[in-house]
């Protein structure tokens, strides 16, 4: 995985759910669903579209579920094996 998924997965959880982390404040570890209020079933949608738009990928409905949002690790290893930098 490169540096560059993680920061456009950082960059695309702050723009997208409007958080006010910095993106050095988001590292593998910071826990998402069920940590942040933003992240609610609405901004789950609105974080896939915006990633399927950032990233020229599409995200099935069968492909995600709460494991995938766990933290900002699973979902840029997630990202990073639909784009092929994992």
């Amino acid at each position: 995985m490169t540096t560059q998924t993680v920061d456009i997965v950082r960059d695309v959880l702050i723009e997208t759910l409007e958080l006010s982390q910095r993106p050095e404040e988001l590292d593998r570890d910071t826990p998402l669903f069920g940590a942040l209020p933003e992240l609610d079933s609405f901004g789950v949608v609105q974080l896939v579209a915006a990633l399927e738009d950032r990233l020229g990928i599409l995200i099935d409905d069968d492909e995600f579920g709460a494991e995938l949002f766990e933290t900002v690790g699973t979902l840029t290893d997630f990202v990073a094996g639909k784009t092929g930098t994992a």
